[in-house]
């Protein structure tokens, strides 16, 4: 139980003070041994039963009231129908909101979302708390902002937003203002349903976190007011290509989209949800028109949906895609933009003639008959007079660039560029991208890949949900590879094919060489040419006049002051722009901002997961519901007053005399009769 005024509890030991009194009281009188008395004491005895009784009740009851009106002074508070962790009124308290579009879910039975909940009943809660200090911390890189708890439902920071939230980071945060500032007692408030990919579980940096949160001088104190239940039947939209063709003189637009749905039934494991039609209405250039989608299991897909476009329109343009409003909103829409592809022109820097050839044809075979591409091969000291305006991906296979050639490099990775880095036949010591080439390999009985990653990345599996053929490549040599990266797929034995820098940056490592001494990469071409043409499909994002964004803190440092609003449901603060689903112009660019695809994830970490990420810290749980209009902090010293008015009358009432027997009177008939 928690006290507003926890020092009034020093007092407690007030309530020995009803047994004080009867002991003293006890001493008041001395005892005489009188024979008379004898026969009247063995004569109570009999009752001394209920007599003790009743004056244990009496005394019990007056100490109950001492301890009532100590407790009822203290101000104590009670949260949920529990009473929590103790501790008294914080110097500080920190709000952590996760504002990620999962927290717009609402509960179909009453209004108000997720967040709208949590923001309300912290307030109520804050203000009753009355902490010394209230901060509010809205991003993992900025400073917390002192508020007043009362503003926190309106502040329009603390607002929804299409970003994924990031937990460790804002706590993190949290972290290094109280290490700095030297504040008193805290309590951190975070309001979160608790996704996964928004807490980031598996980050092994929640160790260290939790380790720093320990050694801070002063006590911390955690409040997690967890909205984890989920939606039943949610459905959520996501465009997934975007393609503008000609035909003739004519345009039209493709689009690639699914939907995706939540069903308790799948989630536990009972059954396939029922198929059903959703209705998907398109959006573009002031037309709309409306196609059925069939889901049948978890989701659906539709491919190459055709728009015409009009045949003097502008040569770029932006759309959007939606669905009917159900338990969450916020995943109802999808922005699109969309523009003339440029060139595909990628460079081949190869030491080796054989693997360049290779990679020349991987890199030049384009996509579609009506696609321009090219590949250029340049040698390494060529890279300065290269087109780099134009360039869309570098392909290396030798030696990692040194001094002058790894500054452009990086250059053109800053731009937006991709690189896919294939071994030297002599590796180096070279470090590039924190990461260097070790030593070859080779297998006696050759390697294929044991496990990629299917879901993202350049290995993901195709539109239509199949899986690239990875499985099939046969790896009879390998080049070790030493740095900061991370796997996207791995051969038998644990050691990387293909890697990514860990930075999340454009820049790829392959383990191997496409040539028939080392892979099947060139005999199997089909994992070979996706590997490169998507590298080349995301190096084009940053020349084309049109791109789509995740929205996120890296995207709101992009356009934060310097992108025009086109489109979307809500005005965004100025340093919020890239944090906010929408259509922004900058420099007659246009960039299409959306939830990231985690978002669409309905995997809620375990509370036990939860938990055990503040294990040794003081840590407790309020489980919230959208819509519910319940207090989780409230101040009950009414009811220790209504106890304490209780006991009184309870003792009154056994402090009251019994009754007597009336005496017995003899009868006057039958007197006269005897």
């Amino acid at each position: 139980m928690t006290f507003l005024q926890p020092w009034v509890l020093a007092a407690l030991p007030l309530v020995s003070l009803p047994i004080i009194i009867h002991l003293i009281n006890q001493r008041r009188f001395q005892t005489v041994q009188w024979g008379a008395m004898m026969f009247l004491l063995s004569a109570k005895a009999l009752s001394s039963g209920y007599s003790k009784l009743r004056h244990w009740l009496i005394m019990l009851l007056r100490m109950l009231v001492v301890a009532a009106v100590i407790l009822a002074v203290g101000r104590p508070l009670s949260r949920g129908w529990l009473a929590l962790a103790g501790g008294g009124r914080p110097d500080t308290a920190i709000v952590i909101l996760d504002r990620s579009p999962s927290m717009q879910a609402r509960d179909p039975a009453v209004e108000g979302t997720k967040l709208a909940t949590g923001r309300g009943q912290l307030a109520e809660s804050l203000v009753t708390l009355a902490p010394s200090r209230c901060l509010f911390l809205s991003s993992a890189d900025s400073e917390p902002v002192e508020i007043d708890p009362r503003a926190l439902a309106d502040l329009p920071s603390a607002g929804p937003a299409a970003a994924a939230a990031d937990i460790p980071g804002l706590l993190r945060a949290a972290y290094d203002h109280l290490r700095e500032n030297a504040a008193g007692t805290a309590e951190i408030w975070i309001c979160s349903d608790e996704r996964t990919n928004d807490w980031a579980v598996e980050d092994g940096g929640w160790g260290g976190l939790r380790d720093a949160f320990a050694t801070l001088p002063q006590q911390v104190r955690f409040q997690l007011l967890s909205f984890s239940r989920p939606e039943p039947g949610n459905l959520a939209i996501r465009v997934s290509e975007t393609k503008l063709e000609r035909r003739g003189k004519e345009r039209e637009l493709r689009l690639s989209l699914v939907v995706t749905r939540q069903d308790l039934a799948e989630a536990a494991g009972t059954g396939s949800p029922e198929p059903v039609t959703v209705p998907v209405k398109f959006e573009i250039g002031g037309v709309t028109s409306v196609v059925d989608l069939e889901l049948v299991g978890r989701e659906g897909v539709l491919t190459n949906h055709t728009l015409p476009l009009d045949r003097g329109g502008p040569p770029r343009g932006w759309g959007k895609v939606s669905i009917p409003v159900d338990a969450n909103a916020a995943d109802n829409e999808f922005y699109f933009v969309f523009d003339e592809p440029p060139p595909r022109v990628s460079l081949v820097v190869a030491a080796e003639a054989a693997a360049g050839r290779v990679l020349e044809l991987a890199a030049s075979i384009p996509p579609a008959k009506d696609v321009v591409a090219r590949a250029e091969a340049v040698p390494a000291g060529g890279l300065g007079t290269a087109p780099w305006e134009e360039v869309a991906a570098l392909i290396w296979q030798g030696p990692l660039p040194a001094g002058g050639d790894a500054a452009v490099v990086e250059a053109f990775v800053a731009r937006g560029g991709q690189v896919i880095f294939f071994p030297p036949e002599a590796p180096d010591a070279t470090v590039f991208a924190g990461n260097s080439w070790g030593e070859w390999t080779s297998h006696a009985a050759p390697l294929r890949p044991e496990q990629w990653r299917p879901d993202q990345d350049l290995l993901a599996n195709t539109l239509s949900g199949g899986a690239l053929p990875l499985g099939e490549l046969e790896v009879r040599r390998t080049c070790s590879l030493t740095g900061d990266h991370v796997p996207l797929a791995s051969l038998a034995g644990g050691g990387p094919l293909v890697a990514r820098v860990a930075d999340g940056r454009g820049i790829y490592f392959v383990g191997t060489l496409p040539t028939p001494r080392d892979s099947t990469l060139a005999s199997e071409g089909i994992v070979l040419y996706a590997l490169v043409q998507r590298a080349i499909d995301r190096g084009l994002e940053s020349l084309s006049g049109a791109r789509e964004l995740d929205a996120g803190l890296e995207t709101a440092r992009l356009a934060a002051g310097t992108w025009e609003r086109l489109a979307g449901d809500s005005e965004p603060l100025s340093t919020e722009a890239g944090l906010h689903a929408g259509v922004y112009s900058i420099g007659g660019r246009l960039a299409a901002i959306n939830r990231p695809a985690a978002e669409d994830d309905a995997r809620v970490a375990a509370p036990e997961r939860i938990d055990g990420l503040f294990r040794g810290l003081s840590f407790s749980r309020i489980v919230g519901r959208a819509g519910s209009a319940d207090s989780i902090v409230q101040e009950i010293w009414r009811a220790f007053l209504i106890a304490m008015l209780v006991a009184l009358v309870v003792e009154g009432l056994l402090s009251l005399p019994r009754r007597r027997a009336a005496p017995l009177v003899a009868s006057p008939t039958l007197g006269a009769a005897a």
